[in-house]
C-alpha cells in the first residue's frame, strides 16, 4: 500500500487529524530545507509536503512566491529536489508529497518524473495548475509508479465536477478553503462545511483543508470540519523572520507543536 494511503487510512480509523506543513525546497539553500524537514519531524507533522520551486507558481500568494524565488536564486532544480526527498526518505517512515507545477513534469515527461519521485520515496504528488480533465497522461504514469495524483477541490467546484473528482481519488482530497492564491486568512469560507459535506458524498477518503490557514485558532476550527489541515505560508512567513539554521528549525518546530495541539483539540471537540 502506499505509505501515504496507509498513514492517513490508520489515522483517519483512529478519528486522528492529519497535519501537513508545507516547506519550499531551497529556501534559502537545500542544506536548511533538510533541517527543516527534521524540524517538522519533531514537531509532529505526519505528511510533509515538498515544494519544487518554479517561475510562475500561479496558485501562490506572495508569501511562497518569495520562497520560490529565494529558492531558485539559490539554485534548486527538480533534480536536486528529488535527491533531498531520497535523503529524507531513507531516514524516515514518513510520507512526502510534492507539490509541483505541470511545466516541470512535462518537461521531464510524465514517465521519467514519476519514476524518479518514486525511487526518490515521494508518495503523492500535487499539481495546482493541472485540471482534473487534463490530467489523464500524469495519472497513469503515477499509477504506474504507485503514486499518487492528489485530487483539489474547492467551493467554486461544481457538483457533477466535484463527483467525478471525488469518486476518483486516492490518499487525500485536497480541499482549498479560499477562492484565490495561498496565504494567510483572518478567517475560513462559511462555505467550507458544505463542500465538505458534498464531497463526503461521494467519498471516504480524508479530505484535508489547505490554503488560508494561518495558526492554531484556524486549525482547531479546520480540524472540527475535516480530516486535518496543510499549512504553506503561515509557516513560510514565520521562517522567512529568523536567520540561521538552528532559528529557523526551532520555530518550525515549535509552530508545528501549536498546530499539532490545535488539531487534537479540534479533534476532541468534534467527538
Amino acid at each position: 500500500m502506499n505509505l501515504l494511503t496507509e498513514k492517513l487510512d490508520n489515522m483517519q480509523k483512529r478519528g486522528e487529524k492529519a497535519l501537513v506543513p508545507f516547506v519550499m525546497a531551497g529556501d534559502p539553500d537545500l542544506q536548511t530545507t533538510e533541517a527543516l524537514l527534521a524540524a517538522l519531524v519533531a514537531g509532529a507533522a505526519d505528511v510533509i509536503e515538498l515544494g519544487v520551486p518554479f517561475s510562475d507558481p500561479l496558485a501562490d500568494g506572495p508569501v511562497l512566491q518569495a520562497a520560490a524565488s529565494r529558492a531558485l536564486l539559490a539554485g534548486t532544480t527538480v533534480r536536486n529536489c528529488l535527491a533531498l526527498a531520497a535523503r529524507f526518505q531513507g531516514g524516515q517512515p514518513l510520507p512526502l508529497v510534492l507539490l509541483i507545477y505541470y511545466n516541470l513534469v512535462f518537461r521531464c515527461g510524465p514517465e521519467i518524473f514519476c519514476r524518479e519521485a518514486a525511487k526518490a520515496g515521494v508518495s503523492g504528488l500535487v499539481v495546482p495548475d493541472l485540471p482534473y480533465e487534463e490530467a489523464d497522461a500524469l495519472n497513469y504514469a503515477a499509477r504506474g509508479e504507485g503514486l499518487i495524483n492528489i485530487r483539489m477541490i474547492s467551493p467554486t467546484t461544481g457538483g457533477e465536477r466535484l463527483a467525478n473528482i471525488c469518486r476518483s481519488a486516492e490518499g487525500f482530497i485536497y480541499a482549498v478553503t479560499v477562492t484565490g492564491v495561498t496565504g494567510e486568512r483572518r478567517s475560513l469560507d462559511p462555505e467550507l462545511p458544505l463542500l465538505i459535506r458534498r464531497a463526503r458524498q461521494y467519498t471516504n477518503i480524508p479530505v484535508l483543508l489547505g490554503f488560508g490557514v494561518s495558526g492554531a485558532a484556524q486549525a482547531a476550527q479546520a480540524a472540527s470540519l475535516a480530516d486535518g489541515v496543510i499549512v504553506g505560508s503561515a509557516l513560510a512567513q514565520r521562517l522567512a523572520g529568523v536567520n540561521g539554521v538552528q532559528d529557523k528549525c526551532r520555530v518550525a518546530t515549535e509552530f508545528t507543536r501549536q498546530l499539532r495541539e490545535a488539531l487534537n483539540k479540534g479533534a476532541k471537540n468534534e467527538g
